[in-house]
């Protein structure tokens, strides 16, 4: 169930979580994170890795005036006085050696436990120390990466035919992770090489992204939670004020909000109301 959200609405929660933005990438929504970053109010802002695809522009120079603006509304919330960490991914691997600098009003961290107004304790990073394909074969890894670039112009087609016939947003790359055998275990692989890392931590849940695929699930007496990215799902997750979690879904015309969130048996729900605390 999707919820209408007008336009001057605010989402006022106490952290958000984004992650794989991919900044200087032609497939990034910038349009979108724009909107939604424009809109929200928080105490903590966590960047969870590939918000600037240094891979991608090593080979082609690209910096649309939207990507410039993305940066520039980090760093006036941080400016005035969100807390801004950034933990880097391996598409902005090159800012990892500066582990535990500021950059200015933006912390750099690998990774770190976050906790919530609830007391609960969450692993935060990005993810791909898990990725076997990221850790053993880096050309593999950007084999990999052009052939989700391929994937990203094909369907720029097919949507753009679909919107001809008056159908909504259909993604050729998720429907593929999805269907094809070896994608669907390499993405249960990961979450549980995630999943294990954070039990082995101690803590109550896990926060990562990498993989594209928006998550909120339990596994292992473990809270699952994955971003999503900002080149096709445009998804946030977000702590409210009294510490729940949720999962928004920011794409159609930026002004369709889902919120997914697990209940007390760790399945998920869809929230028809956005405004149950989170947008004011």
């Amino acid at each position: 169930m999707n919820t209408l959200v007008p336009l001057d609405t605010k989402v006022r929660c106490r952290t958000v979580f984004i992650s794989d933005v991919h900044l200087g990438f032609h497939g990034c929504s910038a349009d979108f994170l724009l909107d939604f970053l424009g809109r929200v109010e928080c105490d903590t802002l966590y960047l969870v890795g590939d918000i600037v695809d240094f891979w991608y522009m090593k080979k082609r120079a690209n910096w649309p005036k939207s990507h410039g603006e993305v940066l520039y509304r980090i760093l006036d919330m941080a400016r005035h006085g969100t807390r801004v960490v950034f933990v880097p991914g391996n598409h902005d691997e090159a800012v990892r050696p500066f582990d535990g600098m500021m950059f200015g009003c933006i912390e750099i961290q690998d990774r770190l436990v976050h906790e919530t107004a609830d007391g609960k304790r969450f692993l935060v990073l990005h993810g791909d120390q898990f990725d076997s394909v990221v850790r053993c074969s880096k050309w593999l890894a950007k084999l990999g990466a052009w052939a989700y670039d391929v994937l990203l112009r094909m369907n720029t087609v097919i949507n753009r035919a679909r919107r001809l016939f008056g159908r909504d947003y259909w993604s050729l790359a998720a429907f593929l992770k999805h269907k094809v055998k070896n994608a669907v275990s390499y993405i249960s692989s990961f979450e549980e090489a995630v999943v294990k890392a954070a039990a082995e931590e101690g803590v109550d849940g896990v926060v990562c992204g990498h993989i594209h695929r928006a998550e909120m699930t339990r596994m292992h007496e473990i809270l699952y939670m994955n971003c999503g990215d900002w080149v096709e799902s445009c998804t946030a997750l977000v702590e409210r004020k009294d510490g729940a979690m949720e999962l928004l879904e920011w794409r159609e015309h930026a002004r369709r909000v889902k919120v997914l969130r697990p209940d007390a048996q760790g399945e998920l729900e869809l929230w028809g109301e956005t405004g149950k605390g989170l947008a004011a």
